[in-house]
């Protein structure tokens, strides 16, 4: 019998942020998240919790914890988009319909309780965190930025219920096979035309304070109608500057501004740490800041994370200027190619962006969506 125990005590919060780790322990392509980034989840201070609530359940068979589950309660995102959604985040749980059901039960029992008709996910507190069901690509390394998940989450999932709501696909997307010149042209003729050029800054530091408060406005705007998207809050920004001083590289920015000095487009890409953090806990361990610092001075692969464009721009080509850079970085040869993340399938604003490289689609993650009813 299946027994669901709501993560109350030091112990139960340990179990749910472990399970994961001895789940796919010797899964070559699990990726697992910071250890104390998970921990912070329990604290009262977390970021979040100013504009969320939070439940954690674990799952429990014979005394063995056999999967988790955390439900989510937005409030900005429903007073966003006027709705009464609970969002699941961070399911994970042996193959097996029975612990699956009972997770999911306890998680919309509490989405009833809170007066809520509709369930979502998998989404975390924002789009900052882990998002969307791995469905392809499970032969694939994971990105640090992204979940993996066995292949039978979708069948447990759908088996409670579930049907997708949105895909996000991932591309890797590499060197054209010719380069004909057009994207710097366009990128040159645009820049002329709008009076634009690109932002500088000596180092990290100096370029959150010259461009940090720009980079959160733009991204409000330019991610304002996007699926999963909230707006930021000065707890969110202060972790993601802090994120951000730890592995950005000012060789993998790009910012854009208009003759006022205004920001009209960016883009930052990350070294991908993934392959110093697999077999790892997620502690920072001296052996795994060692292998991480190695990853980050010397990266083989490029994760593209943030990319933002002024809604006034969005049709004046001055998006290229964000994949002329791209280019640039690949064309220097040490970068093998860059991993997109998620991009909504039906973003061809940013799909469009990927035509003029050697792309290739090799992952997609779902989200899914079920109506709240009481169980009888």
């Amino acid at each position: 019998m299946v027994e669901i125990k709501e993560a109350l005590t030091k112990k139960q919060q340990k179990e749910f942020i472990e399970f994961p780790l001895k789940l796919y322990k010797g899964c070559p392509n699990f990726v697992p998240p910071l250890y104390g980034d998970e921990k912070k989840m329990f604290r009262k201070d977390y970021c979040y919790y100013d504009m969320c609530e939070a439940v954690y359940f674990n799952a429990y068979e014979d005394g063995r914890m056999v999967g988790r589950i955390s439900g989510i309660l937005q409030k900005a995102s429903n007073e966003k988009h006027g709705e009464k959604r609970i969002r699941f985040t961070r399911f994970d749980a042996i193959d097996s319909q029975e612990v699956a059901t009972a997770l999911f039960d306890a998680v919309e029992k509490w989405g009833l309780e809170k007066g809520m008709d509709t369930i979502c996910g998998p989404l975390g507190f924002s789009d900052l965190e882990r998002e969307g069901l791995l469905v392809e690509g499970f032969d694939q390394l994971s990105t640090f930025e992204e979940q993996y998940n066995y292949d039978y989450y979708g069948k447990l999932i759908e088996g409670c219920g579930y049907k997708k709501e949105v895909d996000w696909l991932e591309s890797k997307i590499y060197l054209p096979k010719e380069d004909d010149g057009k994207l710097d042209e366009i990128t040159e003729f645009v820049f002329k035309r709008y009076h634009l050029r690109y932002g500088t800054a000596r180092n990290t530091r100096e370029f959150i304070k010259r461009y940090g408060d720009q980079i959160f406005e733009l991204v409000d705007k330019a991610y304002i109608g996007l699926y999963g998207t909230v707006p930021f809050t000065d707890a969110m920004k202060k972790m993601l500057i802090d994120n951000f001083l730890l592995i950005i590289d000012m060789k993998y920015v790009s910012v854009v501004l208009d003759e006022n000095d205004k920001m009209v487009c960016f883009g930052v890409c990350f070294p991908s740490i993934a392959p110093a953090l697999v077999g790892t806990s997620g502690r920072l361990t001296p052996l795994t800041l060692i292998r991480l610092f190695k990853a980050i001075k010397r990266p083989k692969v490029l994760d593209l994370g943030i990319v933002g464009v002024d809604p006034l721009y969005a049709n004046r080509g001055v998006a290229t200027a964000v994949s002329s850079g791209l280019l640039g970085i690949l064309k220097r040869g040490d970068i093998e190619y860059a991993e997109t993340n998620l991009n909504l399938e039906d973003n061809f604003n940013i799909q469009n962006q990927w035509k003029r490289f050697d792309a290739h689609q090799h992952k997609r993650r779902r989200s899914y969506v079920k109506t709240l009813s009481p169980k009888e």
